[in-house]
């Protein structure tokens, strides 16, 4: 059992029958009456984001939640397949499962997938992934005097951000997936 007081952001808790993740919280005490938390919690099986009250001291249980390590093979007809890698099993997923995943999908690459009663409910890209330059326009000398030290650069996964002016076409770049930032230039 998980109690309100062991609330932390990405606490993921049993509410209502579905797991929920918590994205933030607050504990109010008011002057008069008891204590309670004000939670945003995400459902991660529809991805919306509810707002509750809890007394303190509430009690949920955790969800039944299993991370599996799985290696994305290909695409078909909107249906991405994954292999496990400890099993050799596929796994079938629709495009609504990968929402947050698509700008780093990449064929061959180890992705998390997070089950919740032995289903498939989200996928998770690893923290950092190192994703080729397909198009940029050239850095020009001199551009920076306005303060634009950075441009845009469109990765091989479809993925835009913003790079510094020394990025070219065909460069390979680090890549933070929980912010879609640019890190540095791998030298390969």
């Amino acid at each position: 059992m998980i109690a309100t007081s062991d609330f932390k952001k990405g606490t993921k808790i049993l509410f209502r029958d579905e797991p929920y993740s918590v994205i933030d919280y607050q504990h109010v005490k008011p002057g008069k009456g008891g204590a309670f938390l004000r939670t945003k919690m995400k459902n991660l099986i529809t991805g919306l984001i509810r707002e509750e009250t809890f007394r303190s001291g509430e009690k949920f249980p955790a969800p039944d939640l299993a991370y599996k390590k799985m290696q994305y093979l290909y695409e078909d007809d909107g249906i991405y397949h994954f292999m496990d890698q400890e099993s050799f099993e596929q796994e079938s997923l629709n495009r609504n499962a990968l929402e947050d995943v698509m700008n780093f999908l990449q064929e061959q690459e180890i992705y998390t997938i997070l089950y919740f009663k032995e289903k498939p409910i989200a996928v998770n890209a690893p923290m950092f992934m190192n994703l080729k330059v397909m198009d940029t326009p050239p850095g020009v000398k001199g551009d920076t005097a306005q303060g634009a030290g950075s441009k845009p650069a469109t990765m091989d996964t479809g993925l835009v951000l913003q790079v510094p002016l020394f990025v070219q076409e065909g460069d390979v770049l680090k890549v933070d997936t929980r912010e879609s930032l640019y890190i540095e230039r791998v030298n390969k």
